[in-house]
């Protein structure tokens, strides 16, 4: 797995979502702070129809407080967790 930059989360309550490049305009926002759920799948099926697709989009990437998982990575989380979505970078 690789690092990647991460923020902290001041309390330990829930988990916080964080929307890079083109994904903060999507989402209204650069992160979103939810309520525990089991799985990144879960979350994800908790926001906006819009999200939710741009969320999934297969060359979007995921890092879990700073690891950015792999295709076949399924985390557990836990409270106080940060998940990164990271669109495709586009060059020139």
């Amino acid at each position: 797995m690789t690092q990647v930059n991460r923020a902290s989360s001041s309390d330990g309550s829930g988990v916080t979502l964080v929307f890079l490049g083109r994904l903060e305009s999507v989402a209204g926002g650069g992160s979103r702070k939810l309520a525990l759920s089991p799985t990144i799948d879960a979350l994800i099926e908790t926001l906006e129809p819009s999200l939710v697709s741009a969320l999934r989009e297969p060359r979007v990437k995921l890092a879990v407080n700073g690891i950015l998982l792999q295709d076949t990575d399924a985390p557990v989380l836990k409270d106080g967790d940060e998940i990164a979505f990271l669109p495709p970078v586009s060059g020139g």
